[in-house]
């Protein structure tokens, strides 16, 4: 999954955090990683959580529990193991 994700891990932390942090941008940089996750693994539970992106409230609620996660660990959420 890192791989697909390259592009976003190479941003410099304090951008990615500003990246997830406000509400429309955070909407379309899910949608985004949703994408490239599920494009890459190709997983049941990966279209699940591509679909509750395209919902703008999930997909902010969803952004910002990445925002935790890339604070905490340098990772968004692995909602493979949430689902």
């Amino acid at each position: 999954m890192k791989k697909a994700l390259s592009g976003f891990y190479k941003l410099p932390k304090l951008l990615q955090i500003i990246l997830l942090l406000v509400p429309g941008v955070n909407w379309i940089v899910e949608l985004f990683l949703r994408i490239a996750t599920y494009l890459s693994s190709k997983d049941s539970r990966d279209l699940i959580g591509l679909i509750l992106a395209i919902i703008p409230p999930t997909a902010i609620i969803m952004g910002w529990v990445d925002l935790v996660f890339v604070i905490i660990s340098d990772e968004i959420a692995p909602f493979k193991k949430i689902l």
